[in-house]
């Protein structure tokens, strides 16, 4: 049997056809060849700080290494937790500033969400014209950006108001099994129950903000349409093509694991060193007060000092998060693009120079 006979048997075939659909695995090359030549060729610092900027409102792209530094390292008292402390209970004493906290807690939370669903579609732009157009790319992108915030909002008011009324349904009867001790077989049942439902909600929301960040968001950005006409678009194709979708899902997964692994390599001495340098910097200011005879105390003059070290301090930590972890970001989301280029010609027309490549039509 010749080479050529073997490639049409259908699980022996040695290459896939030039119009089939790209694989996980064919994206992924394209995508990592696209963002190697939007960050690299030629090296821009003014576009990765733009960006870096983008990214840090996306999520900066991988997790942030913790660390428990604590103001307890300075030499001296200087009455930190104690500060901390009279401000908590001055909130809980006074129902206006708790109800001045939560608004802006609620404000903060909103804005964060405008922010990431706007510069969503001005990262795709980026990444499909190879420039970062700020402006112009929100300008352009005004009405999806807000289709797309729309609906984030509302998935995370949803949400949280079910685990709040299912939260007040399963109380009880959480409380009754609790009651006979816990050597009671209700209880653990029950216990078990309410993790399992946790854990595959956490999964079924993740699943669905991945799927519509990575397709639906691209086919908004390219047909100009709101995210409901997006995945009305996109659901026969998720549903016909099941084994893709599972293999881009894990290779999605896999991807995001390595390339968290790699930010947190580079995060650890940078942030190793921009921690120390912080903790240096403040027993150097509380050792100079010390010597000029003066005791830390809480004034306006130490909390404008602890202010601006914290802002400076906080600043330098969102910078170096963004700028290293920026090339995770651009590259899971160029992975999508190409993935869903290959299924909806719209996409496929913003990507003209680079999917007529069958060398990685895997």
């Amino acid at each position: 049997m010749t080479r050529r006979s073997l490639r049409n048997l259908p699980f022996l075939r040695f290459e896939r056809p030039p119009s089939a659909p790209l694989t996980a695995i064919g994206a992924l090359g394209r995508a990592f060849r696209d963002t190697v030549d939007l960050l690299l060729k030629p090296l821009d610092v003014t576009r990765w700080l733009k960006l870096s900027v983008l990214c840090l409102f996306l999520g900066g792209g991988a997790p942030s290494a913790a660390f428990n530094w604590s103001l307890g390292s300075l030499p001296g008292d200087i009455g930190f937790s104690d500060l901390a402390g009279r401000a908590r209970q001055t909130v809980a004493a006074h129902a206006w500033l708790v109800a001045l906290v939560v608004a802006a807690a609620l404000g903060l939370l909103v804005g964060m969400l405008y922010l990431r669903s706007v510069f969503r579609f001005a990262l795709i732009d980026a990444i499909v014209k190879g420039e970062v157009r700020l402006r112009s790319s929100l300008r352009e992108t005004r009405a999806v950006g807000r289709s797309y915030f729309r609906w984030l909002l509302l998935a995370v008011i949803g949400i949280t108001l079910a685990l709040l009324f299912g939260g007040m349904l399963v109380y009880p009867h959480l409380r009754t099994a609790a009651a006979a001790g816990v050597r009671s077989g209700a209880f653990w049942t029950m216990l078990a129950a309410i993790l399992l439902v946790d854990v595959l909600v956490g999964l079924t929301v993740a699943l669905v903000i991945v799927l519509t960040d990575d397709f639906a968001v691209p086919i908004m950005y390219a047909e100009q349409v709101p995210l409901t006409t997006a995945w009305r678009a996109l659901g026969p194709k998720l549903r016909h093509e099941p084994g893709p979708l599972t293999a881009y899902v894990f290779v999605r997964f896999a991807v995001a694991v390595g390339t968290s692994l790699a930010t947190l390599l580079l995060l650890f001495p940078l942030l190793l060193a921009l921690f120390s340098g912080a903790i240096i910097a403040g027993a150097l200011v509380v050792l100079a007060f010390h010597l000029l005879g003066f005791l830390w105390t809480w004034n306006s003059l130490t909390l404008s000092l602890t202010g601006a070290g914290f802002s400076v301090l906080i600043g330098l930590v969102l910078i170096v998060l963004s700028v290293v972890g920026m090339p995770a970001q651009v590259l899971i989301q160029d992975l999508g693009i190409h993935f869903i280029a290959s299924r909806f010609a719209s996409v496929a027309a913003l990507l003209p120079l680079r999917l007529p490549d069958p060398s990685l039509a895997m």
